[in-house]
């Protein structure tokens, strides 16, 4: 279902849609327990395993409930089932105490977790808490949840490894650490951001046939990006053009000892597509910048207004890449301040901006969780408990489109939230941002819309990382997404 591809769904919007369909009895709940279980044991089938002994630890409420049912099914299919729940008997929704009770009559036994070893088991199914929670994990939660990360055997997770917040992606004091997680209804956000990506293995959704017309009154929080949006939006090259017509991006910093950042955002925009780059830089810069890299127009400015000349040709700015703190980087980021030009404000730009705050509507904002703790006068690690949250707390403050970088990097605009699923660990290295700022703008100059051009520009630079990382991204280096670049633009 397209509807469900993209989406993202809040617990709450999730349950707002299961309501609906058992209020408007298109399926009891009864029903979509059985449907989630059969999901699941289709998933247990297709895994690839050594042999089919099967553990399924239950918890107390619905997710539990899901679990008795898997547990029929294979035992019914022919897997060595044996089953353990935590909670106390009685403690089951009704569906669920209507599924335990199905296994129990089938002569399904219950055991319990402490008295039994989790070895020796082909795989785990974890059953144990699903969306709903919003709390660290009790100490014997958090006991089986170590002793399932201890076993050997495969682990796949109902709707969401038991202890990771649906809505973060952190894990709440511990989270079983699944090979598969079959979710249902709708994608979660915790599924994608935060820690989620270390938790979850591999994503299966099973929207559990609810029709289509249900979500449409359902707001998601936020969406993934759609690879096919570029090929949509770039369109091939006609023949006959020349290269004014795909824009001039200025890039303005590199302040003394600082040249390396402003060259990669400059070169990136450059292999991007814009047709011409120039750089504003330290007079220190200019002719290294030029010698090493011809292509690209690079101007020392040591005077005030020194930089004023140069915005007048541009058609995009991009200001912060190496700008450092001084006196000259002050002049230049007050001179691109009066610019008329949309703008890309990455690193030293977003310092300055967060000692002088002020909201445009035609900027990109690209700040790591350190720099959007600056801009929001909060703590990396507040940003990084809810990343949702924060990206569009920076959007309101400051306006235009906000780039929350990081793992599954984040963008608010007009149209919602995107996340990236895009990128990989090499990317945890210097440069990385300069080259995304250049991408960004040489997508800008090339006439795309802001909103656009920015959920290209995270596309393009993760598409590009992962080509340029294979399977060795350790010692990946910025530069060596620059070839990759082009790569990905030219479909």
């Amino acid at each position: 279902m397209e509807i469900l591809s993209r989406n993202l769904y809040t617990t709450a919007a999730i349950r707002q849609i299961e309501q609906i369909v058992i209020s408007a009895g298109i399926a009891s709940g009864n029903t979509l327990m059985q449907r989630a279980g059969q999901a699941v044991i289709q998933a247990c089938e297709g895994m690839a395993l050594d042999g089919r002994h099967v553990l399924v630890v239950c918890g107390p409420g619905n997710n539990g409930g899901d679990g008795y049912v898997v547990a029929h099914g294979l035992r019914e299919a022919g897997w060595t089932v044996d089953l353990v729940a935590l909670g106390e008997p009685g403690d089951e929704k009704a569906d669920a105490a209507r599924a335990r009770q199905v296994w129990l009559a089938s002569g399904g036994a219950v055991g319990v977790l402490e008295k039994m070893s989790v070895d020796g088991y082909d795989l785990i199914v974890d059953a144990l808490l699903g969306t709903g929670l919003q709390r660290p994990l009790r100490t014997e939660m958090q006991v089986a949840v170590q002793q399932i990360n201890a076993s050997r055997a495969a682990v796949i997770a109902v709707d969401i490894p038991s202890g990771l917040n649906a809505e973060t992606g952190l894990p709440m004091g511990g989270s079983v650490i699944a090979r598969q997680t079959v979710s249902f209804v709708g994608w979660k956000p915790g599924l994608f951001i935060g820690q989620g990506a270390d938790y979850c293995g591999q994503l299966v959704l099973d929207d559990l046939d609810i029709p289509v017309t249900v979500y449409r009154g359902v707001t998601p929080v936020a969406m993934l990006l759609d690879p096919t949006e570029l090929q949509q939006k770039l369109r091939p090259r006609k023949r006959v053009c020349h290269k004014g017509e795909f824009g001039h991006v200025l890039v303005v910093g590199g302040d003394s000892g600082l040249s390396g950042a402003v060259r990669m955002s400059a070169e990136a925009a450059s292999r991007t597509g814009a047709g011409l780059v120039s750089i504003a830089t330290h007079p220190a810069h200019a002719a290294l910048i030029a010698a090493a890299c011809p292509v690209l127009m690079s101007h020392g400015v040591e005077r005030s207004r020194g930089v004023l000349p140069l915005i007048d040709r541009a058609s995009v700015i991009v200001v912060g890449p190496g700008l450092g703190n001084s006196a000259w980087s002050q002049a230049c980021w007050d001179e691109v301040m009066q610019a008329g030009q949309p703008l890309v404000v990455d690193a030293d730009g977003l310092n300055h901006l967060s000692r002088n705050a002020r909201h445009r509507d035609d900027w990109v904002l690209t700040p790591h969780p350190g720099e959007a703790a600056r801009l929001l006068g909060a703590t990396s690690s507040e940003i990084q408990s809810d990343r949702i949250s924060a990206v569009l707390d920076l959007r309101a403050r400051y306006g235009g489109v906000v780039v929350l970088k990081g793992a599954r990097t984040l963008i608010a605009g007009p149209s919602g939230v995107f996340v990236c699923e895009l990128g990989n660990s090499g990317m945890a290295t210097a440069g990385m941002g300069d080259v995304l700022s250049g991408v960004i703008a040489g997508l800008l100059a090339q006439s795309l819309p802001l909103e656009v051009a920015t959920r290209l520009g995270v596309y393009v630079h993760a598409r590009a990382g992962d080509l340029a990382a294979g399977s060795q991204p350790r010692g990946l280096q910025a530069t060596d997404l620059m070839p990759r670049i082009r790569e990905v633009v030219n479909f």
